[in-house]
């Protein structure tokens, strides 16, 4: 693939420059060190062949060429502001992060391990090159993976107080039930071009921000989320996966009628009227089952991470929150101590 990028670009006669070796939950040393080639070549276009974490480090850098009056990392922990970014396009290779059309890039400092995202509408790629069949040798991981993450983008504006949002939800509900779906179609046949097509069409409305229009959003299992991947290097889709149920049942009661929902429209629970929390809980339980059905965990010991110690989960939530300094998550407001009960519970 990289080989066909780069001979279209020799036929059109544009100069490039290649920079390889990122990593999943990628990080801030190779956007310094694409900043220096970027620099010392001229470069004005980023063009990211790969996932999220490709696009998202191809972001970082278009910060940071169009920002050079201050430290990229200084973007990332609220300290200044972006007036632009250099223009970025996105050949993509996996159905997941997103990046491909989003505003949202999360970088990993490994100076410390804190794994920060960011948002501004001036780094939306200009284009992306979306054909499923790249998709197809994927392991099953990392399909699976991928899939929660889709389904977690939508999760994450769908638990919402904002009232009256009846077609988000619809096109929220039939979203998620079509990546559930698809996800297994993909992992039993995985060379399926139509599963993988409606994978890769959903990661992208997932995280366009389609799904969130006007309302307010949750995204606090991402920020949980962040802590695992920026200390313990975990897959992010995994990782949204085994913290996820936990969350879920720690903020439920703040807003049951939308677990209900969740749990009959989404997962195919009975409704119970006589006890709605018994249905909620069962829509918990059902996310938690397919999760488990491709493959991801459902909490930290199937994650890998049943040795994670009081001191380390108390670190990840103390780095969430910013030293107790700000609150997360739009669902329920939680604090360093709220966060800290929940990487306990998905112990």
């Amino acid at each position: 693939l990289l080989g066909r990028c780069t001979d279209s670009l020799k036929a059109a006669g544009i100069p490039y420059e290649l920079l390889g070796g990122v990593q999943p939950n990628p990080r801030l040393s190779r956007v310094r060190e694409g900043l220096a080639l970027a620099k010392e070549t001229g470069a004005d276009f980023l063009l990211a062949v790969g996932g999220g974490s490709v696009i998202d480090t191809a972001k970082a850098i278009g910060y940071a060429l169009a920002n050079p009056e201050f430290d990229i990392w200084d973007l990332f922990m609220g300290k200044a502001t972006a007036k632009a970014c250099a223009p970025v396009g996105a050949v993509l290779t996996i159905s997941a992060a997103g990046s491909e059309t989003s505003n949202s890039c999360v970088i990993t400092n490994e100076d410390g391990w804190l794994k920060k995202g960011i948002n501004y509408e001036c780094s939306r790629p200009r284009f992306a090159i979306m054909n499923p069949a790249l998709t197809c040798t994927l392991p099953p991981y990392q399909t699976a993976s991928g899939g929660v993450d889709i389904m977690m983008h939508t999760m994450e504006r769908y638990f919402s107080n904002t009232e009256h949002t009846e077609l988000l939800d619809r096109m929220s509900e039939g979203l998620l039930k079509t990546v559930m779906a698809n996800t297994k179609k993909a992992l039993a046949e995985p060379n399926d071009y139509d599963a993988r097509a409606e994978l890769m069409w959903a990661g992208s409305l997932s995280h366009n921000n389609l799904m969130g229009v006007g309302k307010v959003q949750d995204w606090a299992t991402h920020k949980i989320e962040h802590e695992l991947g920026g200390m313990f290097d975990v897959a992010h889709g995994a990782g949204l996966a085994a913290v996820w149920g936990s969350w879920a049942r720690y903020v439920m009661h703040a807003n049951l009628p939308r677990f209900t929902r969740f749990a009959v429209e989404v997962m195919g629970c009975e409704m119970n009227y006589a006890n709605p929390e018994e249905t909620a809980l069962a829509g918990v339980a059902a996310f938690e089952s397919f999760c488990r059905s491709v493959g991801m965990p459902s909490n930290l010991r199937e994650l890998g991470l049943g040795d994670i110690t009081e001191a380390q989960m108390h670190e990840m939530a103390v780095k969430c929150t910013q030293n107790d300094t700000l609150k997360i998550g739009g669902l329920v407001r939680l604090y360093a101590a709220d966060i800290e009960k929940i990487y306990a519970a998905a112990k």
